[in-house]
This record gives C-alpha cells, sequence and structure tokens, in this order.
C-alpha cells in the first residue's frame, strides 16, 4: 500500500531542483540555494537527476546501503558501479564496462618502477601540451625521531599522463631515520647510504613544476607551470620542503566530489577499487603505483563532460551577487529551476582543466 502524500503545488514550488531537499517557505529554498552551492558539477544520478555532493553519496543513493529503490532498480542492470554513468541497455553498459574497469601496475612497467634511480628532468622534453604538463608525485616515507613517529620522505616518484617515469630516487632524509618500516616500504638502510640528498631532491622537483616560471606569476592558465596529481599532496610536498600554488594542485585526498559523505578523505586504496576496479598498496608499497592511480583518477575526472558556462565559480567576480540579500523578492520569484541556473560551484571542477588545453 502506498501511505506517501501527494505534495502540494506550493510543496513544489520549494522543493531544490538539484537535491530535491522540501521547505515549508519560499525563502527558506532561497537561502538554501544561497548556502548549497548547487552546480552542474555536482555527481548527480543519470536516473532520477538528483544531485549529490560526493560520488559516495551518489553511490549510496544508487546502490545502497540505503538507495532509491525506484534508481537502484534501474542502475542494478543499466548503471556502471566505477563511474556510476546509467546506460541504455545491458549491452551498452557491458561494452563500457571493458573499458571503464582498468587494471593495476604489472608485467615490465610495474619493475621498472621498483627501479631505483630515473632521472628525465629534462626541461626540453616535457614542455607546455605535452604529456608533461600535468605530473603525478608520490612519496614513501620512513620513521625518524626517537619512536619513529615522524615521517621522512625516504622515496619519491613523479609521472607523467602516460604513466612514464620522469623522476624516481631514494632520497637521504636530513635526519636519522630510527624505523624503515620495511613491511610496507621495502626500504633497505643500504638504500639510502648514497642515496640523494633531499635538499638536491627538492630543488630538482620544485624547478621542474614551475618549468622557469617565478612562483609569484605561476597562473592556472596560459602559464608555463605544471598540474600537480597527488594524494595527501600537503604531506608529501611539507616532507620534501617544497612550496609550489594550491591552484595548481590537484588532490585526490581534498577534491570533493571524491570526499566521504562526512567530508573526510578516502584512502588512496579505496579510491582506485571503488572507481578505477583494481586494488593496490598490497604488502610492500611502490610510489609509482600511486602516480599512477592518483593520475588515473584525475584524468577520469577531467574528462567528465558538464554544462559549459563563462563563469563557473561562485566566487568569480560575476557571480558574487547572484544570491545577494538585496535581490531577495527577486529570487523569491523565481523557480527552482531558475535558481539553479544562477548557482555557480563552490570547487573547482577538474573538467575545467581541459578546456585550457
Amino acid at each position: 500500500m502506498d501511505y506517501s502524500r501527494p505534495e502540494s503545488s506550493e510543496t513544489l514550488r520549494n522543493k531544490c531542483a538539484a537535491c530535491f531537499r522540501q521547505f515549508n517557505k519560499i525563502e527558506h529554498l532561497v537561502e538554501h540555494m544561497r548556502t548549497s552551492y548547487h552546480s552542474s558539477h555536482e555527481p548527480s544520478c543519470g536516473i532520477c537527476k538528483k544531485h549529490c555532493r560526493s560520488f559516495e553519496s551518489l553511490r549510496e543513493h544508487v546502490i545502497g546501503p540505503l538507495p532509491k529503490q525506484e534508481c537502484k532498480n534501474i542502475f542494478s542492470s543499466r548503471g556502471c558501479k566505477y563511474c556510476l554513468s546509467v546506460f541504455d541497455s545491458p549491452y551498452t553498459l557491458r561494452l563500457h564496462q571493458d573499458r571503464c574497469q582498468l587494471s593495476g601496475v604489472t608485467g615490465l612497467i610495474g619493475r621498472f618502477g621498483n627501479l631505483g634511480i630515473r632521472d628525465n628532468l629534462d626541461h626540453g622534453n616535457y614542455t607546455r601540451g605535452s604529456s608533461g604538463q600535468t605530473v603525478a608525485l608520490a612519496c614513501k616515507m620512513v620513521g625518524g625521531g626517537s619512536d619513529g613517529s615522524l615521517d621522512l620522505c625516504a622515496r619519491v616518484c613523479l609521472t607523467d599522463e602516460y604513466d612514464n617515469i620522469i623522476f624516481h630516487t631514494y632520497v637521504k632524509p636530513p635526519m636519522p631515520v630510527t624505523n624503515y618500516r620495511y613491511e610496507t616500504t621495502g626500504i633497505r638502510p643500504e638504500y639510502l647510504r648514497d642515496a640523494m640528498p633531499q635538499r638536491q631532491v627538492q630543488k630538482k622537483i620544485q624547478d621542474f613544476l614551475c618549468n622557469g616560471e617565478p612562483m609569484w606569476k605561476i597562473r592556472p592558465r596560459a602559464g608555463k607551470a605544471r598540474i600537480l596529481v597527488g594524494h595527501g599532496l600537503d604531506h608529501d610536498l611539507d616532507s620534501l620542503q617544497i612550496e609550489y600554488p594550491a591552484l595548481m594542485i590537484r588532490d585526490t585526498a581534498k577534491y570533493p566530489p571524491l570526499m566521504k559523505t562526512s567530508k573526510l578523505s578516502n584512502s588512496l586504496k579505496y579510491l582506485t577499487q571503488a572507481y578505477l576496479g583494481y586494488d593496490i598498496q598490497s604488502g610492500i608499497q611502490d610510489p609509482y603505483e600511486d602516480c599512477v592511480a592518483t593520475m588515473k583518477l584525475y584524468m577520469r575526472l577531467r574528462s567528465q563532460v558538464h554544462k559549459i558556462e563563462a563563469y563557473p565559480l561562485a566566487t568569480d567576480p560575476q557571480n558574487r551577487n547572484n544570491f545577494a540579500s538585496w535581490r531577495q523578492n527577486e529570487l523569491e520569484r523565481m523557480s527552482p529551476e531558475q535558481m539553479l541556473d544562477i548557482s555557480r560551484s563552490d570547487f573547482y571542477c577538474w573538467c575545467l582543466d581541459s578546456r585550457d588545453t
């Protein structure tokens, strides 16, 4: 028996066109739109078109544990569990999933990733528009301090968009190592004895990232500096004592669509398994494997097709008055769809990077 109550026209008028939340008064809906920053860049259900704040929230909506039943029924036969897209038929889905589920680092490439030193930081080989304009960075840490809990970078890897190794070396920390964490790092004392000093690694990587551009002059568009991809990059860059502008960093640990519904970070291991379809970080961990995973995640999200807007961010000067309090009466006369049309994102969507190349 259906116990649901029919929605009144007034309730429908006060229903958010993005997340479908309902409000008793139109002014409450306006306030919701003012603070929610709904946009076409949010993950959305391919069936009912509901906007979700993250892919984790969208996964809960179509798969569970508490899904919308109508969406779950359709998604179970026509939805991709990796990218969460919905297709016209199960056959189209099978064709798609063969491409969507990726494989990990195996064979010769995986073994090359474990070689101790690789230094291809040649500016001439990675010019703007080539595979080196976007690079991924990953580090592996050993322990310092009296209890071995202080993270010290002992191995670093830098790769390009095609998983080619640009730079891969052991790093000699600036202080004594008290815990090599061999079970996960695979690093032994002899590997660091003649390793490259941290200060030299820092300069090499920083110079390569800036690509001849002064730090103060770096800008996201039409510049020479490189986009840096990684997971937990604040920690990696801090351990290497590298400074790099936040506007050039793409961190899978801090990107809102990839975070938990609680707004905490997901692990790279989980993101790779859930959205790429393969496992990483089993046993001894390789920074090359992490670079490949973060770059694949970034490239997948960068390739998303969203509505093109001249000024896509809520912080753009042209959008600062979209929901200004002095427009309250005008906003209350708008339909939910009209309000959604002027709403803008509060985060930089990675699909915008593809429009700059």
